[in-house]
């Protein structure tokens, strides 16, 4: 299939209804064109290839695109997968048990095939022999409840709809079964597409995403990965996607970038995984998830992973996967159970400091103790606020490092690498580290400047107790966070108790909860002008007050001429 970027295909309907127009009198195996309007007014253009017009064209990249349709496209390989026979001897009672103990909930349309059973040994999902290599060298003893249930959906072919909090091991549950898709297909050769395609946010976590396929995949003879993201070398990039990839991991705007270039291919695309599809939306990816979406080969599987299930991602799944299985695990879009969080009221001015006093006592008793100062991450709101703390942090002679938006890739990649590697314990951050950073090993989040929503305070101290290790999160907070307060500690309340933790989440609940800070705000600078201006009064009373003053005085003055 090839892809036709939006800003050309008005052009290649005008030539096209020419085209067919001028040919009428033609043989009726030749096809003519139809333009179809979608909902968002999106012109696409299906025709025969016997209809194509040869559009002559100097532009190299237009040379480039014909290329890639210059032989045969191989069909998409679905393999019949089965589990083990112990497995398959599962009786559903046996299943629930299992998805019970696991803390997994599985949901499936009425009608639709019930979900596979979930596995909970990787030797019984009946992997590739190269990939059970990698997953033993790298000491991966049994799936986590994400991946033993989620995998063997993938593995069978369904598209797929994932839902599990921070931490919980999404990132291999999508790529052990990409991997094992792509090994059964025809191999990729010079000029070729991907055979399967990971969208994420952002460049870091792209960057994990692709460390994680190439460590479950070093055992593949000639199985390549690419990662394609911002900020980075862009004719490197398209040097390896025209030498052909099995595995493209990329961020949706340079992605576009390369398919409106000609420097890659939707083709051959049959696996296509949306990873924290929810922060993609936020980020406003959702036009350029829809352009790929809207332009895949009609078969193809779908996974889309999000840590949180607002309507926007719902009705995303709805649109592009078809007969899902459902897969929640744990209490979604709720605050981590192993994390210890700390609120604390300081004013604005006493944040930095009372940081300062935080981290420098917790250095004297690592030092005391003979242990090494914990991994701390510390979130600020703004990026010169980072730059600036981070500087402050480095002044009490701790290790510290910034990372955010403004720097550039390799300074970035060099932060996360020095604090990976605990050269520096001390990573001062925006949210560009709240999402996807998966750092083994971070004992401490502090919110130094605590976000807007609930969603990304959960994200945030997910940085924290991840795998199954405990964690703390300090968050210091004025006035103007009373609301953001209010339902952190409701949620804190329900997790101790056993209650089920709910709030809203995605564009609409961000968008009443900014209006109902807003009322907050207001109804605060009502308050505080009414007590500046004292106690209320009356008019009428102001002046009865003065009328009866006056009496009194004119009384007093007659009782002295009377005594006089």
């Amino acid at each position: 299939m090839m892809y036709e970027p939006p800003h050309r295909r008005t052009s290649s309907s005008n030539s096209v209804s020419k085209f067919s127009s001028s040919s009428s009198s033609s043989s009726s195996s030749s096809s003519s064109s139809v333009v179809t309007l979608d909902s968002d007014m999106t012109t696409k253009l299906s025709f025969s290839s016997k209809s194509l017009p040869n559009f002559s064209n100097s532009n190299s990249n237009t040379t480039c695109r014909r290329s890639y349709a210059s032989h045969p496209v191989p069909q998409p390989v679905f393999n019949n997968w089965k589990p083990s026979d112990r497995v398959l001897r599962f009786n559903p009672e046996q299943i629930e048990e299992v998805r019970l103990r696991l803390n997994v909930d599985v949901t499936v349309a009425s009608g639709s095939v019930p979900a596979p059973a979930p596995i909970e040994s990787f030797t019984d999902m009946c992997l590739h022999p190269s990939i059970m290599k990698d997953i033993e060298f790298h000491e991966y003893t049994r799936p986590t409840s994400i991946q033993a249930q989620a995998m063997p959906v993938a593995l069978s072919g369904r598209d797929l709809l994932g839902c599990a909090e921070t931490g919980s091991g999404k990132t291999a549950a999508f790529t052990i079964p990409m991997i094992q898709h792509c090994v059964a297909q025809t191999p990729v050769g010079r000029g070729d597409g991907p055979l399967a395609l990971v969208l994420a946010p952002t460049r870091e976590l792209a960057q994990q995403i692709e460390k994680e396929v190439k460590a479950l995949s070093r055992s593949l003879d000639s199985f390549k990965t690419a990662i394609v993201v911002g900020g980075t070398n862009i004719a490197e990039q398209r040097s390896e996607l025209r030498g052909g990839v099995s595995i493209v991991v990329a961020t949706p705007g340079r992605f576009l970038d390369h398919l409106q270039q000609g420097n890659t291919s939707l083709s051959r695309v049959s696996f296509v995984v949306l990873d924290e599809a929810d922060r993609m939306l936020d980020m406003g990816f959702e036009p350029q998830i829809r352009e790929v979406m809207q332009n895949l080969p009609d078969k193809h599987q779908t996974l889309l992973f999000s840590a949180t299930m607002p309507v926007e991602i719902e009705a995303l799944a709805q649109e592009y996967l078809t007969d899902p299985v459902q897969v929640k695990v744990g209490k979604v879009s709720s605050p981590t159970a192993n994390v210890i969080q700390i609120l604390e009221k300081v004013s604005e001015n006493e944040k930095v400091d009372r940081l300062l006093a935080l981290l420098v006592e917790e250095a004297f008793l690592a030092e005391k103790s003979c242990h090494p100062f914990p991994l701390t991450i510390v979130f600020v709101e703004r990026k010169t606020r980072c730059d600036e703390v981070s500087e402050a942090l480095v002044a009490e002679g701790l290790h510290a490092v910034a990372l955010h938006g403004g720097r550039n890739q390799s300074d970035r990649e060099s932060a996360l690498r020095d604090f990976r590697n605990g050269s520096t314990n001390i990573l001062v951050a925006t949210d560009v580290a709240s999402r996807g950073l998966d750092v083994m090993g971070v004992a401490h989040v502090v919110n130094l400047d605590l976000p807007k929503t609930v969603e990304d305070y959960v994200h945030r101290i997910g940085r924290t107790g991840r795998g199954g290790s405990m964690g703390q999160a300090t968050s210091f907070y004025t006035d103007r966070d009373m609301l953001l307060v209010a339902q952190i500690k409701k949620a804190i309340v329900d997790a101790e108790s056993g209650n089920a933790v709910a709030f809203a989440t995605g564009k609409v609940a961000r968008r009443k909860e900014r209006e109902a800070a807003a009322a907050q705000k207001g109804a605060t600078v009502a308050t505080s002008k009414l007590s500046m201006m004292g106690p209320s009064v009356n008019i009428e009373d102001k002046y009865r007050f003065m009328i009866a003053a006056s009496n009194m005085k004119r009384e007093g003055a007659a009782d002295s001429a009377w005594d006089d």
